[in-house]
C-alpha cells in the first residue's frame, strides 16, 4: 500500500524520531564536555529535528493511530528534552548566583534605598 506524499508512514516517523534522538544524545554529550560551539550547533539541530518530528507526527495522527512503540519513544525524547531544559535552568541560576557573589551590584547607586528614595538619604531632607 502506498501512502500519499503528504502522509507520514512508520518508516518516515522512525527516521524523524531517530534524528531527534541522535541530536538529543549529541547535545547531552556537548553539555557534559562543556563544548559551547557544539552545544549551540546541536541545540539548533535538535530544534529543527523536533519541529520536523512534530509536523510528521501530527500528519501521521490525522491519518490514523501512531504505532505505540513510536509514541513511547517520542514521550521518552520529550522527557529528555524537558530534563535537559531543567538542568540548563538550574545551571544558569547557579551561574547567576556565582556572578552576584563575584561581582556584586553597586547597591548605593540604585534609585531607592531600604528607607525610600536615594536622594533623601544623601540630603537628609525628604521633599514631597
Amino acid at each position: 500500500m502506498n501512502t500519499p506524499a503528504h502522509a507520514s508512514g512508520p518508516d518516515d516517523l522512525e527516521t524523524t524520531l531517530a534524528a531527534v534522538e541522535t541530536h538529543l544524545a549529541a547535545l547531552g554529550e556537548s553539555l557534559r564536555t562543556n563544548d559551547s560551539i557544539a552545544i549551540d550547533h546541536h541545540a539548533t539541530e535538535l530544534h529543527r529535528a523536533l519541529a520536523r518530528a512534530v509536523d510528521h507526527f501530527a500528519r501521521a495522527a490525522r491519518s490514523g493511530p501512531v504505532p505505540s512503540p513510536l509514541r513511547e519513544r517520542l514521550k521518552l525524547a520529550s522527557g529528555l528534552v524537558a530534563s535537559q531544559r531543567e538542568s540548563l535552568a538550574r545551571a544558569t541560576a547557579a551561574l547567576d548566583r556565582a556572578m552576584d557573589v563575584l561581582m556584586p551590584r553597586d547597591r548605593s547607586s540604585g534609585v531607592y534605598s531600604p528607607t525610600g528614595s536615594a536622594s533623601a538619604l544623601r540630603g537628609g531632607v525628604i521633599q514631597a
